[in-house]
């Protein structure tokens, strides 16, 4: 899940009330710090900090796919065709976050598909190398963004920029609803055990209520229908990777961190399949 520049400590896992809360900026700053590369610097990494920085995931999710959108429409600009649009759009989140959150994807398809009991399938996902269920998975997950990203940006420039905003304000949306009270590490230590749990659960589905208002607010840009498709995208999208947690948590016992970037993933790619229907 950590995708920061720097090879800073994971949070420490002591509770959230051993420490003072953190304030706005300092969530923000670890939003940024562990869910992208750029260079911020973080100066808190206790569950405070953790619990901040996870209720500003959905905005910088909102801000990777922005980077996405723009990055598409600069090659439409520049005369490319909708296919060299979409593979930027799909390139940019994966260049943003150095490709951690497809590698817990990977991991976590190599894990769940080992049938193994949950210490073998967690020592699995913790290899670095990837095995045959992840390569799958990872070029499913990649062909599926890049075709639909394609035919949207075939209709229009617009579309395929709202598709690509959408898809990663949901997908962060999916990551906070994940750190709800109630979810419990699979393994101590690292970065996924450190921001288990910290969101209140109130607090974590008002969250991925506002983003599936605001997914619907970008396609009334579109009319009616597409608000509800945008909409329906983003309820979707989180209910696809509610069920990847549930299998999770039955599977190995709780998430960690390639678990909260198949989350992402999940939650990104059913997004973007959800816009091409209907």
């Amino acid at each position: 899940m950590t995708a920061g520049p720097a090879p800073d400590p994971a949070p420490d896992p002591a509770p959230l009330a051993a420490s003072p809360a953190a304030t706005a900026a300092e969530g923000l700053r670890f939003a940024f710090g562990t869910l992208t590369v750029l260079r911020v610097h973080v100066g808190r990494w206790d569950r405070p900090a953790a619990r901040a920085g996870m209720l500003w995931a959905p905005p910088v999710g909102l801000v990777v796919g922005l980077c996405a959108a723009a990055a598409g429409g600069l090659l439409l600009l520049l005369g490319s065709g909708p296919l060299p649009a979409a593979v930027a759009s799909a390139a940019v989140p994966a260049a943003l976050t150095r490709g951690l959150h497809l590698d817990g994807l990977a991991d976590t398809a190599d894990g769940l598909g080992s049938g193994k009991p949950a210490e073998d399938a967690l020592r699995i996902m913790k290899q670095s190398d990837i095995g045959p269920f992840g390569v799958l998975t990872l070029v499913l997950v990649l062909l599926a963004q890049v075709a639909v990203l394609a035919e949207l940006y075939g209709e229009s420039w617009t579309r395929g920029a709202v598709a690509a905003a959408l898809a990663g304000l949901t997908s962060r949306a999916a990551m906070t609803l994940a750190c709800r009270d109630g979810v419990p590490p699979a393994r101590p230590g690292g970065l996924g055990a450190a921001v288990a749990g910290v969101v209140p659960v109130r607090t974590a589905w008002a969250l991925a209520a506002l983003a599936v208002a605001v997914c619907a607010a970008c396609g009334t840009a579109f009319g009616a229908p597409d608000a509800v498709r945008c909409a329906a995208a983003a309820v979707l999208a989180l209910a696809a990777a509610e069920l990847l947690l549930r299998r999770c948590r039955r599977r190995l016992g709780g998430v960690t961190g390639d678990v909260f970037g198949a989350l992402c993933e999940t939650a990104a790619t059913t997004a973007l399949l959800v816009l091409t229907l209907g």
